[in-house]
């Protein structure tokens, strides 16, 4: 095949900041997605009705004609009540729930993932139908910090059992057998932790445009994610986590966390797809089971790939790409 269109592809996990690096690497989604949903940890995060609103035209604005709709989420605040969180819920699609520290501008999340804490804005979000997005880390050991959450993502699930909980970003082979132990539990994975592994973060030179929470981990594991979305698992989504940081800023002391992956995902990911021979499950990884899980029903774009090679550059807005300077064998038409 040398030809492939995806129909409305949704990037379900992303990051555009806001302010001058909005204006730079919106284009990179915009352009080949119909849709993402915008995280909300921005400095400060949003977390009002009033920010969702503004933080929303600025996104719009940076759009310009491109047909792309931005898909809201709010900062989970255990003070949110019932009240509040009917009045936003036809503006977000999520609330996007952080353990404080975990990552980039996640300080003013929750200290402890406890119902004494949770239990009543969770129990207001399942009566309202509105979705909850989950960052499942701890703040121990590196490696571990995902496996550690997993009992906290059994607690939530069985105890809000009509609650949508979307375990974001999942990066662990253990991760992988909660999604058909619960129901209402379902996932998002992203392009680099489908293809990059410790080995190439620091098995020879450090890279630290690879380094990002949760960090990328062993073959066995990239090897296990692959499996699952190749195999067109229906909990899973694609959702890329991309998330920009200036060069200087990842190459300095002290490098923050983040892939930017946005101007190489749909290439990256149908060479995936294309190597393995699976593009039959493409369409539901990269939209359908999305939409489904969402209840989405966005404006139809199609977006249409051929197979020749890409050169990824060196930088996009003056932010280093995963996989700059290599070669993919799928283009962008």
């Amino acid at each position: 095949m040398d030809k492939i269109t995806i129909n409305t592809p949704l990037d379900m996990h992303l990051h555009v900041r806001d302010g001058e690096m909005l204006k730079n690497v919106m284009e990179y989604s915009s352009k080949p997605f119909a849709g993402g949903l915008i995280m909300p940890n921005t400095l400060p995060p949003i977390s009002s009705r009033e920010e969702i609103l503004s933080y929303r035209k600025r996104i719009v604005e940076a759009i310009g004609d491109e047909q792309f709709e931005p898909l809201m989420s709010i900062f989970f605040k255990s003070s949110y009540d019932y009240e509040l969180l009917e009045s936003i819920k036809d503006l977000i699609l999520v609330v996007k729930l952080y353990p404080s520290g975990v990552t980039t501008n996640s300080e003013g999340g929750v200290l402890s993932v406890d119902l004494d804490e949770v239990g009543e804005t969770l129990s207001a979000m399942e009566k309202l139908g509105i979705p909850l997005s989950i960052h499942g880390e701890t703040n121990g050991s590196t490696f571990e910090r995902e496996a550690e959450f997993l009992p906290t993502y059994e607690l939530l699930a069985k105890s809000f059992p009509k609650l949508k909980i979307i375990m974001e970003h999942i990066s662990d082979r253990r991760t992988i057998e909660l999604l058909d132990k619960y129901e209402n539990l379902y996932a998002t994975v992203t392009l680099h932790h489908l293809t990059v592994t410790l080995d190439d973060l620091l098995g020879g030179a450090l890279k630290p445009h690879l380094f990002c929470k949760p960090i990328v981990k062993t073959s066995e594991d990239r090897d296990a994610l692959q499996n699952l979305v190749l195999s067109g698992h229906k909990k899973v989504m694609f959702g890329s986590d991309s998330a920009p940081h200036p060069q200087e800023q990842k190459e300095s002391g002290n490098g923050s966390a983040g892939i930017f992956s946005a101007p190489v995902l749909l290439q990256g990911v149908v060479e995936l797809f294309d190597k393995n021979g699976k593009l039959e499950n493409l369409q539901a990884f990269l939209s359908d089971n999305a939409r489904r899980i969402y209840e989405l029903n966005p404006k139809e774009k199609l977006v249409t790939l051929e197979k020749r090679n890409f050169t990824v550059a060196d930088s996009y807005g003056g932010v280093v790409p995963l996989f700059a300077g290599e070669k993919l064998s799928w283009s962008l038409s």
